[in-house]
């Protein structure tokens, strides 16, 4: 993980250079929002996938951070004013904090821009085909029925009582939706036809669903300082989560559940997914 970070940094510190011009506060908070910090567990996520049909790793690389440049974006705005309100972010001010809100929107926008635009440029595959079809796959997972789906649902459960079945559709699309599209886009690139992404489609699914549970659990029983994030605010804002629905213990057994269930979709695979198996006990183990 620790390689896929340095990795992502280095493309970001490239694609992110301040110019000297009126634009330089918007490059400085890009910069501050996207380098350093994090899991980079999507982008890790591109690269083993990726991994599994030889991808080259410099196409490969270029993809994953352009994942990151959308997970990023939707964390400067969802740590908005106007949706979450956090001050803190992988362990610094988050954003609009440290620059402003106007600023904070616009860095989210370009970073948003950048996902599309990496992921359409030659540099990342010489396929236009690949590269359309990489492309339509994070739309999907950004748009309505994906992640700003989810967050919109999230939004009206601050006044709202949702069920478990709810609760897992919300997690489905504003977490698990771009989790699943990393898995996708790796497979895209080695071009898997449809046919033969099933087995990772399954991992994906029940990996983001172990992601979310595990979030929901170190939300109550984490460390702030190891999170760095405001732990707490569902049970404060009164939204429902696995870990309200479900207890801690129920919790618990179904994150380690669905851990296994994500490995067992990869028993089709030798030593080579070994990484992806190596990231679903990561998910549920991990301490931020």
């Amino acid at each position: 993980m620790g390689r896929v970070a340095t990795l992502v940094d280095r493309q970001f510190d490239t694609l992110l250079q301040v110019p000297n011009d009126a634009r330089r506060e918007l490059y400085e908070a890009m910069r501050h929002a996207a380098i350093g910090g994090g899991k980079r567990l999507r982008p890790l996520l591109v690269m083993a996938t990726a991994g599994l049909f030889n991808v080259d790793e410099s196409c490969a690389i270029r993809a994953a951070t352009a994942v990151e440049a959308l997970h990023v974006y939707s964390l400067i705005h969802d740590d908005l004013p106007c949706m979450d309100d956090d001050d803190l972010r992988r362990g610094k001010p988050t954003t609009h904090i440290a620059f402003g809100e106007a600023t904070a929107v616009l860095a989210g926008d370009a970073l948003h821009a950048l996902a599309f635009g990496l992921l359409s440029d030659d540099r990342t595959h010489h396929d236009p085909f690949v590269r359309a079809e990489m492309t339509a796959c994070l739309a999907q997972a950004a748009g309505p029925a994906g992640m700003a789906g989810g967050q919109m649902m999230d939004l009206v459960a601050e006044n709202s009582t949702f069920d478990l079945q709810t609760v897992t559709r919300l997690q489905q699309l504003k977490t698990g939706a771009l989790i699943a599209a990393c898995v996708e886009i790796g497979a895209i690139l080695g071009r898997v036809p449809e046919e033969g992404r099933v087995s990772l489609r399954g991992y994906a699914h029940d990996l983001g669903l172990a992601f979310q549970i595990a979030d929901d659990i170190l939300d109550v029983e984490g460390d702030e300082q190891k999170a760095g994030k405001a732990l707490q605010k569902d049970a404060v804002a009164g939204k429902e989560t696995f870990l309200s629905l479900m207890g801690l213990d129920r919790a618990k057994e179904q994150a380690q559940m669905l851990a296994n269930q994500a490995k067992s979709h990869l028993s089709g695979y030798g030593s080579e997914a070994d990484l992806l198996r190596a990231i679903a006990e990561f998910t549920i183990a991990r301490d931020r």
